[in-house]
């Protein structure tokens, strides 16, 4: 519960930059970082994207797969590979389409897959046993409470701050800032904390959940035929929902990056990362958990760092006067305020964290100074928290001590004449 909500309220207030400065999450960014420094936050932000759209397909491909089996078709690499190029296919072909659409189809798989999960915990109920779950010893603070609520946070809201704004960014300026930080927090956190809460009794009765190849595929096994392959077919189209948002921040990116191509093609860039990305996840690691762990927590450090410096600016110089628009793409290059807190917390935050994943067994580098990797902290992944407050504090005093001051903010037929 902590992890979901605290995580979502950051995702809510920077949703307040979208609609005050009417603009994608990472343009609004470069009043931290300067419009040339903004970059380095930009490929960061870009390369989360690509590993949520590479981890979601993965996960819709193994439900594709099992949709498939349930209906006859053989075990084995042939039957994932189909069912990958089909749920590639289809999130493409939706990312081409543009925002409106994406918002119409998100309404569709949100009801469907809200009604089959209904069913779902009726049917799965009985699989829960009270016994095993009320066995469960207590673990320890550092490593149980601040490590799982970490985790978490990477994996949800953390997961969704570097494209907070670029929905608001279509609200009307007047909405309240109140309902948007309530209602962005509320409304993301509600099912993320009643499926969780769920998750926890299912995997304490099933302690082959927790590290199966194929989770959705050995839920679907416990489920009758009649209910297997629709909600099957929905937990699909729900990640591939997810994917197409991932898709379509991430073509936002590459354009605040500088490259100016047509949408087909920021696309099409994502497709050959994510079809790279896939072959590793589903055919050489052939393991979900220790790839999409390592990813979290890495990925996770970088954005706190970056929701601390960005969160930090928006509350000490844009809360009242907000953004000056013209400064988005025309101000100073870099602002060494936000570039020098990156650079800090990133540094400090990964050098306290661990990963199961290889690809990233390199971080944690600061951990012998407190007990190890195997150690509380080191287990705790209290690197994402330690981020997310260095980032904000070090902005904090370098834009103090530098004397940083809000732009006056030119009404907008002021800004149309000067033009």
């Amino acid at each position: 519960i902590v992890g979901t909500v605290l995580s979502f309220l950051l995702v809510g207030f920077i949703s307040l930059a979208g609609k005050r400065a009417n603009a994608p999450t990472l343009v609004v960014s470069r009043a931290s970082f300067g419009v040339l420094g903004n970059r380095l936050p930009t490929i960061i932000s870009y390369v989360s994207f690509l590993g949520w759209e590479i981890l979601l397909t993965a996960l819709a491909a193994l439900a594709a797969q099992s949709i498939m089996q349930r209906l006859g078709a053989p075990h084995g690499d042939a039957t994932l590979a189909i069912a990958f190029v089909v749920v590639a296919g289809v999130t493409i072909a939706l990312a081409l389409l543009g925002h409106a659409t994406i918002a119409r189809v998100q309404v569709w798989f949100t009801w469907a897959f809200a009604i089959l999960t209904v069913v779902f915990v009726i049917l799965e109920a009985k699989h829960v046993s009270l016994h095993a779950v009320t066995s469960l010893k207590a673990g320890p603070f550092l490593a149980g409470v601040v490590g799982g609520a970490t985790v978490i946070m990477a994996g949800l809201g953390i997961g969704w701050v570097n494209a907070a704004g670029d929905y608001s960014r279509y609200l009307p300026r007047r909405v309240s800032s109140r309902s948007v930080v309530g209602w962005t927090t509320f409304g993301s956190s509600v099912a993320p904390i009643l499926l969780g809460i769920f998750g926890i009794f299912l995997a304490a009765s099933n302690a082959g959940i927790a590290n199966s190849t194929n989770p959705l595929g050995l839920f679907a096994q416990t489920l009758p035929a009649w209910f297997g392959v629709p909600y099957l077919i929905a937990a699909c189209g729900g990640l591939i929902g997810a994917t197409v948002l991932d898709v379509y921040s991430g073509g936002l990116n590459l354009l605040v990056l500088g490259l100016r191509i047509e949408r087909y093609k920021t696309v099409a860039i994502d497709a050959v990362v994510m079809i790279a990305g896939n072959i590793y996840v589903l055919f050489v690691a052939k393991t979900f958990y220790a790839p999409f762990q390592g990813f979290l927590v890495t990925l996770g450090v970088l954005l706190a760092a970056w929701s601390g410096i960005f969160l930090a600016d928006l509350g000490l110089l844009r809360w009242r006067p907000g953004y000056d628009e013209r400064a988005l793409y025309e101000g100073r290059p870099v602002n060494w305020s936000g570039f020098i807190a990156l650079i800090v917390a990133g540094v400090i935050g990964l050098g306290l964290v661990t990963s199961t994943s290889p690809a990233f067994s390199w971080a944690g580098y600061l951990l012998g100074l407190v007990g190890g990797k195997k150690g509380a902290v080191g287990e705790s992944s209290i690197g994402v928290l330690i981020a997310l407050v260095i980032g904000a504090l070090v902005y904090l005093v370098l834009a103090w001590a530098t004397g940083q001051r809000a732009a006056r903010i030119r009404p907008a037929a002021e800004q149309v004449a000067a033009s």
